[in-house]
């Protein structure tokens, strides 16, 4: 058992801090999430719609945001027309909490690893925002075309850069990577 151990040791210690650190971060999230009253909307819900506007706005398009009343989600109206609600899950929290996750399990210097951690997390913020964006006048022109885009193309997007980031981390950054010998 001792030699099973040993033998999978970089693998299970990477496995711990994936998931402590994904359980930890989770938490801690879900617990804002339960201090927002019910029926309204968290307020990184509110930004990243207001942030999307702006963006919008600086390409000077006619777009609107408005919190609806009776459930937790921003209707985004582009043109005069509903085409989308941004709801919770819109926000990309999910998916920095997964990016923190994987940087801090193959971690590296405390420095390297906390600066890649909030530069990723401001990529991330910014590309969801203008994948948000981007969603909404997609969905103008090409109403038939949401379920492919909403449920394929837009999510491949915003995973795709979190995938690069990944690899841009492991390769170039992480305690792996120095540990590796290259030929």
């Amino acid at each position: 058992m001792k030699q099973y151990f040993i033998r999978y040791k970089p693998f299970l210690f990477f496995l711990a801090k994936f998931f402590l650190t994904y359980i930890v971060l989770t938490l801690i999230y879900q617990g804002y999430l339960n201090s927002v009253d019910e029926g309204k909307v968290d307020s990184v819900t509110i930004l990243v719609a207001n942030n999307t506007k702006q963006v919008l706005e600086l390409f000077g398009q006619d777009v609107a945001i408005e919190e609806n009343v009776s459930d937790a989600y921003i209707k985004l109206i582009y043109h005069k027309k509903y085409v989308a609600r941004m709801i919770e899950g819109c926000n990309a929290i999910s998916i920095i909490i997964l990016f923190i996750s994987f940087v801090v399990s193959f971690s590296g210097k405390l420095k390297q690893t906390l600066l890649f951690i909030f530069g990723g997390i401001l990529i991330i913020y910014v590309l969801n925002v203008i994948r948000i964006a981007a969603l909404c006048v997609s969905l103008y022109f090409f109403p038939q075309h949401e379920a492919i885009l909403h449920g394929v193309l837009f999510p491949l997007f915003i995973y795709g850069v979190v995938f690069i980031l990944w690899v841009i981390w492991v390769n170039k950054f992480s305690l792996y990577a120095k540990n590796t010998v290259r030929t």
